[in-house]
């Protein structure tokens, strides 16, 4: 049984998949620890499961309903290990946050967490303003953002996994559930220290910053708008 599994949900992600996974099989072989690499296909119109089987995965899994949360879930149906990683599909961690995220679960002290994200390119100033309070959100609260996601996997079947009733914002609700976990079990949820995720800038390319303002407006306004796909439409058009 392997010690880790990293999920990674690509929807029409054939020009960025091959990429992440060879970084992630870089940072794997940095570990003393044995993993497997899980990428789930969500209902993608292009190569990305071709590519995901040509690059490396050790298991594509098909997702039929266009859902981040529900393509999380189901690479995490079917991992088999008892220690998960979620990473996006245009993101890249480092063997030392496999290696921060795995000593923290293997510790028995810690249920989950996240880090800190970092662009690979330069972006707009909105952009920039919000990877800065995202960031410091992240560290203050102790959130994760969904391009790297670490959590115990009996804690996370005991809360439900990821919420499949919203179509963004899945990996806070999920943060909230486990740290309330963590606490009646004596343990704690953490951001990785000294360490980012390196992520794709690419929406700073896609979208304009009237697109980011008017998303994040409405999703901190109303909420319930996380609950229809049309209104999270930013996090699933593709240019």
């Amino acid at each position: 049984m392997p010690d880790f599994s990293i999920i990674v949900p690509a929807f029409n992600e054939e020009e960025y998949l091959a990429q992440t996974i060879a970084s992630i099989r870089t940072a794997m072989q940095g570990l003393e620890e044995t993993g497997e690499l899980i990428v789930v296909d969500n209902n993608s119109t292009d190569r990305t499961a071709d590519v995901a089987r040509e690059n490396g995965a050790d298991k594509v899994v098909f997702e039929p309903h266009n859902q981040i949360a529900k393509a999380r879930n189901a690479g995490a149906a079917e991992a088999n290990s008892d220690n998960f990683v979620f990473v996006d599909a245009d993101s890249h961690p480092s063997s030392e946050m496999l290696r921060q995220a795995l000593d923290f679960l293997q510790s028995g002290e810690v249920v989950g967490g996240g880090a800190r994200v970092e662009m690979d390119g330069a972006v707009s100033p909105t952009v920039a303003w919000i990877t800065r309070n995202w960031n410091a959100v992240s560290e203050r609260f102790n959130y994760a953002a969904g391009s790297f996601f670490f959590c115990r996997r009996d804690a996370f079947e005991l809360v439900g996994g990821f919420d499949e009733s919203v179509y963004a914002g899945e990996e806070v609700w999920l943060a909230r559930r486990l740290k309330k976990w963590a606490r009646r079990n004596g343990m704690r949820f953490e951001i990785l220290k000294g360490v980012s995720v390196v992520t794709s800038a690419r929406k700073s390319d896609w979208f304009s910053t009237w697109d980011f303002v008017k998303q994040l407006g409405l999703i901190f306004l109303f909420p319930w708008a996380t609950r229809s796909r049309r209104l999270c439409a930013i996090w699933y058009r593709r240019p």
